[in-house]
């Protein structure tokens, strides 16, 4: 593994956001990500920032704890793996990438991690917008401010003028590319993200094949932006590991995506969003816009290739794009209803493991987090009501432990 940042090295005096893990028993009904296992009257144990029992409920459970009967549910804390930590949802992005100071951009970031918490989000995968992620991450670590887990790929690396090159690294050849890549693991990225195409594809060969080759022996994962089946196939031939957005596949690229697990993040918040006009124009999105969205929403055609990638067998993985036009941060809903609708999940139970228990596998977390059993580090939710049967009560969220602390509990819990 690469050194760590420097800031890793910094001795921290005084945690400003104390954090200290809950010693609680949760009653409800648990979905612990375990199979297709619901226990209707269940409880889940935190203590030391672990979960030490899940099981169904007794009065035995809680008797070294607190004990919070709360009514609801229980599940897994919340990942959304394709975020923009420094976007606030105004339409245009190049703006406030090239003129927001960057304090601004910070605060953006603190706010937005807050609005995950109180959406059940306990972990961001910022998939860049300048260096903002790295100092998010750097408040978050050393006790600055207490918000979400963070995944960050610091700044995203594009060919010089390619796609959003206005808020990425730009970089043009071989080696400059290697030098993009190793200024990424020095400010601490977990992974790196790259451009693959707009409308058309990006990079040439040497310069995938050096951005490939100096991450993996950096030991981090890479992964792409790529929309349509040419980016797609070329993302997976190059060593890839995962794929942003997805798009129109052939048959020939679902096998190859199925033969190496390569696992799609799919974003269909900002279509879905885009599309209402009442939502889209409070952002200043433009009428024209908004035709477009809605026309790509009606256009079922438009998903055969991500829907028939799922139904093989390829990882399918939550991600909204947070941050993007309209696409305010802690919303999960409009994205979970959008996969069941048009197939690339089956039901809510399979929704809700792709942005738990599917993304902790993805992002190699998955011996820590992701589902609810003994051992696992305390990322939990609790929820009013019943999300098996109404996705909405996602919406419901009463409380959120990151790592067995309480980072949100809503009034009145």
């Amino acid at each position: 593994m690469p050194e760590a940042p420097a800031w890793k090295f910094q001795s921290v005096l005084q945690d400003l956001a104390p954090r200290e893990p809950a010693s609680v028993t949760l009653r409800g009904r648990v979905i612990t990500g375990v199979g297709e296992e619901v226990i209707e009257d269940g409880h889940v144990t935190l203590e030391g920032g672990r979960i030490v029992s899940v099981g169904a409920w007794d009065a035995a459970a809680g008797e070294a704890w607190a004990v919070l009967p709360t009514g609801g549910t229980i599940l897994a804390g919340l990942i959304n793996s394709h975020a923009h930590l420094a976007w606030d949802g105004i339409h245009d992005l190049a703006a406030q990438s090239m003129h927001d100071a960057p304090e601004i951009s910070a605060y953006k970031a603190a706010a937005n991690m807050l609005a995950n918490l109180r959406g059940g989000i306990t972990m961001v995968r910022d998939l860049g917008m300048n260096r903002s992620g790295e100092f998010a991450k750097q408040a978050v670590e050393q006790g600055v401010f207490a918000g979400p887990r963070l995944l960050i790929c610091a700044e995203a690396i594009v060919q010089t003028g390619g796609h959003t090159y206005w808020c990425c690294r730009e970089a043009t050849g071989a080696d400059e590319m290697r030098r993009a890549v190793r200024e990424q693991v020095k400010a601490g990225a977990d992974l790196i993200k790259i451009m693959m195409c707009h409308d058309l594809l990006e990079f040439t060969d040497e310069e995938l094949e050096a951005i490939v080759d100096e991450t993996h022996r950096s030991g981090l994962p890479v992964t792409a932006h790529a929309t349509f089946d040419a980016a797609i196939e070329r993302a997976v031939d190059f060593g890839i590991d995962t794929v942003e957005h997805g798009g129109s596949m052939s048959d020939r690229t679902i096998g190859k995506l199925l033969e190496r697990g390569v696992p799609i993040v799919t974003t269909f918040s900002p279509v879905v969003i885009q599309a209402q006009p009442e939502i889209a124009r409070r952002y200043n999105i433009p009428e024209w816009k908004i035709r477009e969205r809605q026309r790509a929403v009606a256009d079922r055609g438009r998903y055969d290739g991500l829907v028939r990638a799922a139904r093989a067998g390829v990882r399918i993985v939550f991600g909204t794009d947070a941050g993007s036009p309209a696409v305010r941060h802690g919303l999960v809903v409009p994205e979970m209803e959008f996969m069941i609708e048009v197939g690339v999940v089956a039901d809510n139970h399979a929704a809700i493991m792709s942005a738990t228990r599917e993304a902790a596998i993805m992002n190699r977390l998955d011996d820590r987090i992701g589902t609810l059993e003994a051992g696992k580090e305390g990322d939990v939710i609790v929820v009013d009501g019943n999300p098996l049967d109404d996705l909405r009560d996602l919406e419901q969220v009463r409380m959120t432990f990151v790592r067995g602390c309480c980072l949100y509990s809503r009034a009145g819990v």
